[in-house]
């Protein structure tokens, strides 16, 4: 049991790392192309995991599959076109997040160990550990970009999602929808500790598993 857990932590852990980072530079990125250069000037527009990391939300990421890193810093009011580029720059998180699951998901779905297993025996891949554990982080790296691609556009502040809305809602809701973002996070954690995010999350992951399986197999 402890055996696994550890080789969970393992191979979860740079899973995390390719996630997080990539998500926020992608935020920071499109700012910046959209004329804010607040993420360049604090130095987020780096692969760097240390300028990323939040301790806590880290943690609890790789322990609960919920977590957060540090946001980039965006000014809004900078932006050439506010309403387009605050949708831009908020789904392009998220949209990394997808685009890695799908490249990745090619690789873990048609070369793992368990495709490898057609033309070696078991124990010759029992033999290189190695391959196992490159097979896990890949496989970990699919699922965790998944679930931050579907968390983030929920739309319960401070995801991406609820900055999109905000900007697709009417006029006149939005001071309402505004003073919501106070209880968002509360919101969020009362998701994760009753169980309840997985009834949000897991119908979308079987989703694109299941299709991102299938494609990757395809002609095998």
């Amino acid at each position: 049991m402890l055996k696994a857990y550890i080789r969970q932590i393992i191979g979860i852990t740079p899973a995390v790392l390719i996630a997080i980072v990539f998500h926020e530079v992608a935020h920071g990125y499109v700012a910046y192309l959209c004329g804010d250069d607040t993420a360049k000037r604090a130095g987020r527009l780096t692969l760097n995991p240390l300028k990323h990391l939040d301790p806590i939300g880290t943690i609890m990421l790789i322990l609960f599959k919920f977590g957060w890193a540090k946001p980039v810093p965006v000014n809004f009011y900078n932006l050439r076109h506010p309403k387009r580029d605050i949708i831009l720059v908020s789904i392009a998180g998220p949209l990394t997040n997808l685009i890695l699951a799908v490249i990745l998901s090619f690789f873990y779905f048609r070369f793992s160990f368990y495709r490898y297993s057609t033309l070696f025996t078991f124990h010759f891949i029992r033999s290189y550990p190695i391959v196992m554990y490159l097979s896990d982080v890949v496989g970990y790296s699919v699922l965790i970009n998944l679930v931050l691609f579907i968390f983030n556009l929920i739309p319960i502040p401070p995801l991406d999602g609820s900055k999109v809305l905000m900007v697709l809602i009417p006029e006149r809701y939005k001071m309402t929808y505004a003073q919501f973002e106070r209880y968002g996070v509360i919101i969020l954690l009362i998701l994760v500790l009753t169980g309840v995010i997985g009834y949000i999350l897991n119908p979308g992951l079987r989703l694109f598993i299941n299709l991102l399986a299938n494609i990757a197999t395809i002609g095998m």
